[in-house]
């Protein structure tokens, strides 16, 4: 029978998102990572897999407890507008916050390994792809409700939102400066319900 692991895997990820974050994935070795998390290296192996397979699960722990946690937050509690607000609110306070200047680690993850990587290439494309999702079902519930203009198609909205948050994460690691970010937020919104009663939306 097998031993119960004797960690906490979430706290481990965790820390292995902190490790991998502060140093990047080329730079963090194994050690680091067992030290970081509290574990010996057989057990990392053991609960994890090697540096690549625990990288992937970082990421998929990373990607729950930010980006799957607004969505679930804001897209049914809040209209559709207001939900993109309040998602770029969070956003912009997360980057202010983020004193180390660490960025957001899918964002990292896209620049540093995905370009020279098919395997990580895939995974980030597939979280990008769920962002850009939540970003196009809200973009439609509020052209149906009125309250985001329909002069665009929505599939096009949505990429600029996409592309918006992108810019964000990088930028705010040079400039986390509140007017800049903030700046680039609002009349993104503000375009979104400009013109709210223009004609239907061409298809996507």
């Amino acid at each position: 029978m097998a031993r119960p692991r004797q960690f906490d895997e979430a706290a481990a990820l965790d820390a292995a998102i902190r490790c991998f974050w502060s140093r990047g994935y080329a730079a963090t070795s194994v050690r680091d990572l067992a030290e970081a998390m509290g574990i010996t290296g057989p057990s990392l192996y053991n609960a994890f897999g090697d540096k690549r397979a625990l990288y992937l699960k970082a990421i998929d722990h990373y990607v729950e407890n930010g980006f799957c946690d607004r969505v679930r937050r804001f897209e049914h509690q809040l209209a559709p507008h207001a939900a993109i607000a309040a998602f770029f609110d969070e956003i912009v306070a997360l980057s202010l916050a983020d004193t180390e200047h660490k960025g957001c680690l899918v964002v990292n993850s896209a620049l540093e390994v995905a370009p020279h990587d098919a395997e990580f290439q895939l995974a980030l494309a597939a979280v990008l792809g769920d962002m850009e999702a939540f970003f196009l079902r809200c973009v439609q519930a509020g052209q149906a409700d009125g309250t985001v203009h329909a002069a665009q198609p929505a599939a096009d909205l949505a990429r600029m939102l996409l592309g918006l948050l992108m810019g964000l994460r990088v930028l705010a690691r040079a400039r986390p400066e509140p007017a800049l970010l903030r700046g680039m937020v609002r009349p993104v919104l503000a375009l979104l319900q400009a013109g709210v009663s223009a004609a239907p939306a061409p298809p996507s």
